[in-house]
């Protein structure tokens, strides 16, 4: 059975965007980067909002990473290897390998496909995220804290959710990016 994984790059005051929508100030550097290639390594299947995956999609085209560092065409390969769920009503086609449409977010679904895989999967997205938490689908929280403050946008996290956590694992990189990995205990 695998684990449903929440990850995400977060400005320190719980944000994943900016109020202007972007996350710019979330770029991984080098050390960062080969983080979340080994993190990704282990995912078998992530699951996508609309807005999420238009984001991911970039993976999927070699064009522009001929002149990227190593550990960013890695990504890239790694990407390339899960399969992805995207949730969306609005969605008419999907343009990458090993992608499918779901019209609604399930939750008796998600659980079905958590209890058949063999590796974990991943969920990005506020909003997607947000109903798996709220479902009690997540099982662990890996988030990367950027040392910056962006005074409101998106919020990484459900608001009005209590969630008990136990740290288990962290770590500090050269940059400042703090990375912090927690099992989700209980919803009170």
């Amino acid at each position: 059975m695998g684990k449903l994984i929440y990850a995400a790059n977060i400005s320190l005051d719980g944000y994943l965007e900016d109020e202007t929508g972007s996350f710019d100030w979330s770029v991984p550097d080098h050390e960062v980067h080969a983080f979340w290639n080994e993190h990704e390594r282990h995912i078998g299947t992530s699951l996508y909002g609309r807005r999420m995956y238009e984001t991911m999609r970039v993976w999927e085209n070699d064009d522009w990473l001929t002149d990227e560092p190593a550990v960013v065409r890695e990504y890239a390969g790694i990407w390339r290897d899960a399969d992805k769920v995207v949730y969306s009503t609005t969605l008419e086609a999907v343009s990458t390998a090993r992608t499918r449409i779901e019209r609604q977010f399930e939750p008796e679904a998600v659980r079905q496909l958590k209890e058949a895989s063999s590796s974990d999967l991943s969920i990005g997205g506020a909003t997607i995220g947000a109903e798996a938490f709220r479902h009690g689908l997540v099982d662990e929280c890996v988030l990367l804290l950027c040392p910056v403050l962006v005074g409101g946008g998106k919020p990484a996290l459900p608001r009005r959710l209590r969630l008990d956590l136990e740290l288990l694992d962290h770590r500090r990189f050269d940059n400042g990016v703090i990375y912090v990995r927690h099992a989700v205990r209980s919803a009170t």
